[in-house]
């Protein structure tokens, strides 16, 4: 049974020193808490007024001053030949006083202890240790940044997507194929109509339908296909018969098997795909009457995902019909700085700017071949003198791109000056669209203190929401005509940019980073142990992982707290094969990707899913140290300090008595080990039911397992559980999970701390995510809101 602990003194067990025979008794009152959380408020010309009127932080202050301060630095931000390290982190002021009491000073740890420790442990994390006071003494500003990587890909990608159109999002799956009798479409020997699931066909020597002739028939696929996830992508056309295959636009040629020749059936192309587009496609496949052997008739359109093995497209990725022409650039961009935990676009030197001029160059060829004869097309019965037409996209084209109105002075330097240097109208296009795409006004979307308030909001309801600059024609309006202005105006226009690919492939990418996953490295394992945990298992384990976050993110009542505590999942036959009953799935359900049975015995959330917990562990035994990394990181948000050496950990042929957790105690039971293990081992422990692949289990080498656990909270609650379950119930209603995670579904979005938007944003959204259910669509639309309302502050005043 879960237990909370509220005491007024650190129980000697959870400390090293106990286990070194050093016991020393830390005590405080109720009071003290409830007078440095006071403190944690006061304004900044107060501060040193309010430790000189409190005898126990004056007490710590003038003891800090004289012990501490010639190896910490007089505000804890350290001195190169002692401690160079800051005095900052999150340990609670018990933490603090017993860290005091058992190592300060260094050279005489005993001068320090009892009330002093004490004092001195309040005055630091009330003066600069905590978060409170870091954010007191040095308000976080909202820092000029360009765009990131992705944000420029997305954002080249609206621009195209602005002349050709963007469609909304559907429930429906799957490729329109029509089928004909005959080697050619015909209406007249049309003779099937229909969705197909995927495309995957061996008709051998048959036809396709019974009023098909075998030896010469015809079909049309149409649809889309919708991408996750940023990266390479290797699409692969197995076919026996002659086709070709248009990919992101008519015309736009990916594989040209017009002829069948030869014995080749396979067919790859290597394309790089950006998360939230949907990519339309079509292919045409011919079944021809011949005088020479006709070979079977058989088609199978597949992929291989980044991470992921070579299989049929599943059909939650293919959509239906007719889809607007796509783009992406194909520019390797450098990656962003992700030092805070998220991305930021700091960096400016040589390789990112060769990297946006090629991209740079990139857009301005498919404008050149695509863009403009799409749209001279569209408007040819309008007057073309002096090249108005010309004019006019290009004007277009720029204003989209630089997120506002263009005045005088800029259309005259980025339009008609281009115009005037060349009468060659794609070098024209080349120059405007060239020196734009360089210029701040593109690369740095927030510099955009010109424009009306409108303009601001829906450029920063697409920065945060799309990753994106406003494109599509309706958010363009409400920017235009002034719709943008009030608060109630810009959580609706959030609300409904939220029903869009992009924004969910955003919060995918948000899912990812809550749970230590972007690198998306191979997980393997070691062959003898677990024989049949193969790259294919891997790829289902993951797509049940996608199907889930994007259930719980975008289902019904969009919980959080389902993410800990959900005892269903989605299941394949491979999965349900290799992890048993637990992993069936409901009788009605069907498909390849299937909703599980419950299990609320077993399965709790993203928390106890196999390939989390397979991502956590070792080759061929868990890792209960990388389990409650992870979990103090990651999900509670704590700040943990990195090892001073890389160890291997104790092998199991060493120890064949020993359980995992007795291994790894044996291992960290050092004191120096222990200032950060204290907080790993007991939340480690906790997932020990489940092995190394994540399959449950009661014992290891022959004895029983022990998932206790524990936890010491920001609010110094310490709380004790068994297993994944108490634990899992745990997190869901945890302060410190709930707060990590709203603090990183900001940064994620807004690519900027939340004190930068005002000292109480973070409580702010936290108690609306409360309110709101802890409903994570209601806490996107408010980060958007106040990313995109507060627009006036000293930081952004100076841009």
């Amino acid at each position: 049974m879960m237990k909370r602990i509220t005491r007024s003194w650190l129980p000697s067990w959870r400390k090293p020193w106990f286990w070194m025979g050093l016991a020393v008794a830390v005590s405080f009152s109720p009071e003290v808490f409830s007078r440095v959380a006071a403190f944690a408020t006061v304004d900044d010309d107060t501060v040193q007024t309010t430790i000189e009127q409190d005898e126990q932080l004056k007490r710590g202050q003038q003891i800090y001053r004289e012990a501490c301060a010639s190896c910490h630095g007089a505000f804890g931000e350290g001195v190169q030949e002692h401690y160079p390290d800051k005095l900052v982190g999150d340990a609670t002021v018990l933490e603090l006083a017993d860290d005091i009491t058992q190592t300060m000073p260094e050279e005489a740890p005993e001068e320090c202890v009892g009330a002093d420790a004490e004092a001195v442990a309040a005055y630091i994390h009330f003066a600069f240790y905590s978060e409170a006071a870091r954010i007191r003494n040095r308000p976080p500003r909202r820092e000029l940044s360009r765009l990131t990587a992705n944000q420029l890909r997305q954002s080249l990608a609206d621009l195209y997507a602005h002349f050709e159109g963007i469609r909304s999002v559907t429930e429906e799956r799957g490729v329109n194929g029509v089928y004909f009798d005959g080697d050619r479409w015909n209406d007249e020997n049309k003779k099937i109509e229909r969705v197909d699931g995927t495309i995957d066909f061996d008709w051998g020597d048959d036809g396709p339908g019974a009023e098909i002739k075998p030896e010469s028939f015809f079909i049309h696929w149409q649809g889309a296909l919708k991408v996750d996830v940023t990266g390479e992508y290797e699409i692969v056309v197995d076919s026996t018969c002659s086709f070709v295959m248009d990919f992101g636009r008519n015309e736009r040629r990916l594989i040209d098997n017009h002829v069948q020749s030869g014995d080749q059936t396979e067919f790859r192309r290597t394309l790089t795909l950006t998360a939230g587009r949907v990519y339309p496609f079509k292919i045409d496949f011919r079944q021809r009457d011949r005088k020479t052997e006709r070979p079977p008739a058989r088609i199978r359109l597949a992929w291989v995902p980044p991470g992921g093995v070579e299989q049929v497209i599943p059909e939650r990725y293919l959509l239906p019909g007719w889809w607007p022409a796509t783009f992406t650039v194909s520019t390797q961009l450098p990656p962003d700085d992700r030092s805070y935990g998220y991305e930021r676009g700091i960096s400016v030197n040589r390789e990112w700017d060769e990297a946006t001029t090629q991209a740079a160059f990139e857009m301005a060829q498919i404008a050149i071949d695509e863009l403009w004869p799409a749209y001279r097309e569209r408007n040819k019965d309008q007057p073309n003198e002096n090249r108005s037409l010309l004019r006019a996209f290009l004007t277009e084209f720029v204003s989209v791109a630089f997120g506002g109105e263009l005045d005088e002075a800029t259309r005259q330097r980025h339009i008609d000056a281009q115009l005037d240097a060349t009468e060659d109208d794609s070098l024209a296009i080349k120059r405007v669209v060239v020196l734009a795409l360089k210029s701040p006004s593109f690369l740095y979307p927030l510099a955009d203190e010109d424009q009306s308030r409108s303009w601001r909001a829906a450029n920063r309801l697409a920065l945060t929401l799309l990753d994106s600059i406003p494109a599509d024609k309706w958010l363009l309006e409400q920017a235009q005509n002034g719709g943008l202005e009030s608060e109630e105006q810009v959580r609706q226009a959030a609300r409904r940019m939220l029903n869009d690919y992009r924004t969910q492939a955003k919060v995918r990418d948000l899912m990812y980073a809550w749970l230590n996953m972007n690198d998306l490295r191979e997980v393997v394992k070691d062959e003898e142990s677990f024989p049949e945990f193969d790259r294919a298992l891997v790829a289902d384990l993951r797509a049940s992982l996608d199907a889930f976050l994007d259930e719980v993110a975008w289902g019904e009542t969009g919980d959080f707290r389902q993410l800990f505590t959900a005892d269903w999942s989605f299941t394949t036959d491979r999965i349900q094969e290799f992890y048993g009953q637990p992993w069936e799935s409901e009788e009605e359900s069907a498909g390849w990707l299937r909703r599980t049975v419950s299990d609320s015995e077993h399965r709790f959330g993203a928390l106890t899913h196999p390939y989390v917990l397979s991502r956590l562990a070792y080759l061929d035994s868990t890792s209960p140290i990388h389990r409650g990394v992870f979990l103090n990181r990651f999900v509670l948000g704590r700040a943990l300090r990195t090892p001073n050496a890389a160890f291997a950990p104790f092998s199991p042929d060493l120890h064949p008595d020993l359980t995992t957790r007795q291994r790894v105690a044996l291992q960290t039971g050092d004191e120096a080990c222990q200032a950060c293990h204290i907080r790993i081992n007991p939340l480690g422990f906790a997932l020990e039911n489940y092995d190394a692949v994540g399959r449950f289990r009661n014992e290891e080498r022959g004895q029983p397992v022990d998932a206790s656990g524990n936890y010491l909270t920001l609010s110094n609650e310490l709380v004790s559980f068994t297993g994944a379950g108490e634990l899992a119930h745990y997190l869901a209603n945890s302060p410190d999970a709930t707060r990590a995670f709203v603090n990183r579904a900001f940064q994620h979005f807004v690519k900027q701390p939340p004190g930068a938007y005002g000292a109480g944003t973070l409580d702010e959204l936290v108690e609306r995510f409360a309110a709101s259910g802890y409903n994570i669509r209601a806490l996107l639309v408010d980060i958007a809101v106040i990313a995109a309302t507060r627009q006036d502050s000293p930081s952004e005043q100076e841009l």
